[in-house]
């Protein structure tokens, strides 16, 4: 637990320290006009309040990915500590920051929009086909992922399949305000509250648990047969607690939003370094039920060592939290896959509708662009369905396009405050370590290429040193003109 304790004050002094750097190269103006204000348009660009903003920027953003992948994360022990932390305030949270504030500069752009504008039209064109097919996959991941859960308290997973996509349709189509704007801070309220009391019963049971200094190697390989390589698995498994790609698309929801931007350190990088405390919290948990000494949690519960995550959810907040606390932990944990999923198709009718320069402030044109997205979500979740194996490959490449996507977006900043003269290392270096963990993981997953480890990674090498050298390249021919 002291692992767990030093790493909840690390990420509250990355928000009051790394945080307010960050800011300051960005340099937000309070007197700049937001897209809020000077392109309001009572459906997308609407005002709302800051704390209201930052909920609903929590809720967009947390979805599973927290849970669901801090508790596989978790499996190869308190390595996981540190990924989260460091990746969450030297990577995740400024990549939120910067493509957010990128966002309000530019009038509330989706993120293709700015990929374009800084590394190219090409680019642009990859990254739209790209950012459209990670959003769907991302509504049909979480419509299963809370179907599960409900299915297992009342009525069948189709059922609750059906109810879902209904509400998304809904989320979609509206005006920001009307659902997204009303609901989404009480089912903020409800994760937030659930984090909280399964930290209250963490500190009330001061189980044991293995500390960093154990050890960082995958203790799964030894405990629990879990033999997936720390690199490049766990920064995949662990993304949306650490670095994930999925925001770049949601904080132009929220661009949208601000009045001014000033609001962005709290809203953009405070709610990710909420979002850390969450991922290391239900890591924590995780690492109770696997390696809690002397007797783990899966034993104590009564469960399997190889439960799946929703399965691990509902065993816990049932046994630590009680009726009531386990009925709030778990509206949590089923509305942050809900709410995400609803955002991920906002998200993709604006980035469509951004590219094809159709407006939406008609219903009508709305419901044109929505349509097709919903038809092809619908084939995707039939074809999960019909496989044993669809979840876990759909999302294994989920984790992979969500971390490929925050490669582009890495890089797209890079360029922005390379040539605005500011210090790009803060984002280079993330960009650097998260292009050598997509390629490496492409080159050695089983559901990819499935080479040798020495092959995969003397590849992943490749592209790293590649990458390296593109940039010094394009940094030196571009000296005179920045």
């Amino acid at each position: 637990m002291i692992s767990f304790s030093v790493s909840l004050v690390a990420l509250l002094l990355g928000y009051l320290l790394y945080g307010k750097f960050v800011e300051r190269i960005f340099t937000p103006d309070a007197n700049r006009p937001t897209p809020a204000v000077a392109m309001s348009d009572g459906v997308d660009y609407i005002p709302l309040p800051g704390w209201k903003i930052f909920m609903i920027q929590f809720l967009n953003i947390a979805g599973t990915g927290p849970i669901f992948g801090a508790i596989m994360g978790a499996k190869f022990g308190p390595v996981a500590y540190l990924w989260i932390v460091l990746g969450c305030v030297f990577a995740g949270a400024v990549h939120d920051y910067m493509s957010g504030m990128l966002s309000v500069r530019h009038g509330g752009a989706n993120l293709p929009e700015l990929v374009g504008t800084y590394l190219g039209k090409r680019t642009k064109t990859v990254m739209l086909c790209f950012s459209v097919l990670l959003l769907l996959m991302v509504g049909v991941v979480f419509v299963y992922s809370p179907a599960e859960i409900l299915s297992q308290m009342a009525g069948s997973e189709m059922m609750w399949i059906a109810v879902i996509f209904i509400y998304y349709i809904l989320a979609t189509m509206l005006p920001i305000d009307k659902i997204i704007g009303r609901f989404y801070p009480i089912f903020a309220f409800a994760l937030l509250f659930m984090a909280a009391a399964l930290m209250v019963v963490l500190y009330v049971k001061m189980p044991q648990l293995p500390e960093v200094w154990d050890g960082i190697g995958n203790k799964g390989a030894e405990k629990i047969g879990f033999t997936d390589q720390i690199f490049p698995c766990l920064f995949i498994t662990i993304a949306c607690g650490a670095i994930s790609g999925f925001h770049g698309t949601q904080s132009p929801l929220m661009a949208r939003c601000i009045t001014n931007e000033k609001q962005g350190r709290p809203i953009f990088y405070g709610a990710m370094i909420a979002e850390g405390v969450v991922a290391l919290i239900w890591a924590t948990v995780a690492m109770y039920f696997f390696y809690n000494e002397p007797q783990p949690g899966y034993e104590v519960f009564g469960a399997g060592v190889n439960a799946s995550s929703p399965a691990i959810v509902n065993i816990v907040c049932q046994n630590w939290l009680g009726i009531v606390g386990s009925i709030l932990a778990i509206l949590g944990v089923v509305a942050a896959p809900i709410t995400s999923g609803d955002t991920a198709f906002r998200s993709a009718r604006l980035i469509i509708a951004e590219a094809l320069h159709i407006e939406q402030k008609s219903i009508l044109k709305r419901f044109y662009i929505a349509l097709p997205i919903f038809g092809i979500s619908v084939l995707l979740l039939i074809w999960h369905m019909g496989n044993a194996n669809g979840f876990q490959t759909l999302w294994n490449w989920f984790g992979w396009s969500n971390q490929t996507l925050s490669v582009f977006t890495l890089w797209t900043i890079t360029v922005y405050l390379v040539k605005k003269h500011k210090p790009f290392g803060i984002t280079l270096v993330p960009a650097l370590f998260m292009t050598a963990v997509c390629s490496t993981f492409l080159l050695i997953s089983k559901q990819a290429f499935g080479l040798s480890e020495s092959i995969a990674y003397g590849g992943g090498l490749t592209v790293l040193c590649v990458a390296i050298v593109w940039f010094c390249i394009w940094y030196e021919n571009n000296k005179t003109t920045r």
